[in-house]
């Protein structure tokens, strides 16, 4: 039962997982940057998606 608060998933939504490939690419879409962009933007920033989206609009402004 999704209301129920003692039963919740252990990920955590606000972390992109490296490991899984389709994470990085699903990211990559949906901010209109390449995967491996994305891969050097978690190596510098670590893997918290509201921080990773913050780099790419930098990323983006750059250009």
């Amino acid at each position: 039962m999704a209301d129920e608060k003692s039963n919740q998933d252990f990920l955590d939504r606000r972390r992109l997982s490296v490991d899984e490939y389709y994470e990085v690419e699903h990211f990559a879409r949906e901010n209109g940057v390449s995967p491996s962009q994305v891969s050097r933007l978690i190596k510098k920033n670590g893997n918290d998606r509201m921080t990773l989206t913050q780099a790419v609009r930098a990323l983006r402004d750059q250009k």
